[in-house]
């Protein structure tokens, strides 16, 4: 008796899934913990259709369909929220996916190990340096009262008294930026020395015995060499591009620049959960994810296409 092609497919698959039981296993811890933290708590959106009253029952809170999403894309606070958010990210992603790069790319080009390992510890340190501490030094480093940068400044005879940089809304989201490339270059260059070091020696000595520069060794061996990375990484990127956080912006903020400081999860913080508007909270989350999920599809669908590499 003669089996299908899809009985035998069947068959192959429930083999191999034998075969493999062990990693499956293994994986099923794993498993267990994405969908308590990641899948299950997608149960609380339905607060977003809801006037959400805390004390009642799920089957007690009141039907409100989509009005929250219409009070949110009614307010002015949304749309300036919006544009801070994409600002910064685009600022942020142009600075902390290129810098990274180049850091990674120049590091490797040096050739005392002990000196490399020096530059490399020092530059990913501060990743671990909380954000309020980050704050702390950026706040007194750009004081006008005997703040270091002020101080040269003077010194130098480019200004001819202090500046109040915290309290200047058109520089915001550039320190916000200076400050988000100083904590995290060092860390986002690993990926890119650990491709680097993926990449064969035996094409560098090719290329030496051929006559190239080192500056043609990065432009035609090196580069090339980490695409697959730095495609992936820029997908991800683009993926988060509206979920950047509070915390840069609460800690470096002040009542001064909040029009430029203010970010949609700042917003949802003071205008939902500080105002007990739980609904209006939970709305402003699914944008969040919905226009993530979204930015994900495109960016992959878009390098799928162009550079035949993607994640999924």
């Amino acid at each position: 008796m003669k089996r299908s092609g899809t009985d035998l497919s069947v068959i192959s698959i429930w083999q191999r899934i034998v075969r493999q039981r062990y990693l499956y296993y293994m994986s099923v811890p794993f498993v267990i913990f994405v969908f308590v933290f990641s899948y299950m708590p997608l149960w609380g959106w339905t607060m977003a259709f809801q006037q959400f009253r805390v004390g009642k029952s799920f089957f007690d809170q009141k039907w409100v369909g989509f009005d929250n999403f219409r009070m949110l894309f009614q307010d002015d606070q949304f749309f300036n929220a919006l544009r801070n958010t994409l600002a910064m990210s685009f600022m942020g992603l142009i600075a902390s996916f290129t810098i990274p790069i180049l850091f990674a790319v120049l590091l490797n080009e040096v050739r005392i190990s002990f000196l490399k390992r020096f530059v490399q510890t020092v530059s990913y340190l501060p990743h671990f340096v909380s954000w309020v501490v980050v704050a702390g030094i950026v706040t007194k480093m750009l004081s006008a009262e005997n703040g270091v940068v002020n101080q040269i400044l003077v010194g130098l005879h480019l200004i001819h008294e202090p500046i109040q940089f915290m309290a200047k809304e058109n520089l915001f989201w550039y320190l916000v930026t200076s400050a988000d490339i100083w904590k995290e270059t060092g860390w986002n260059a690993i990926i890119y020395l650990a491709a680097i070091a993926g990449i064969g020696p035996e094409l560098y000595e090719a290329a030496r015995v051929d006559g190239a520069s080192r500056l043609k060794q990065i432009w035609h061996i090196t580069l090339p060499g980490i695409r697959s990375t730095i495609i992936i990484l820029l997908i991800m990127s683009i993926g988060h591009l509206i979920s950047i956080g509070f915390e840069k912006q609460f800690l470096l903020g002040n009542s001064l620049v909040k029009e430029k400081s203010e970010v949609l999860d700042l917003y949802a913080l003071n205008y939902g959960l500080g105002m007990g508007r739980y609904s209006f909270g939970t709305a402003i989350n699914i944008f969040n994810s919905v226009v993530s999920l979204i930015l994900l599809f495109v960016a992959n669908g878009i390098f799928k296409k162009i550079t035949k590499e993607s994640i999924m």
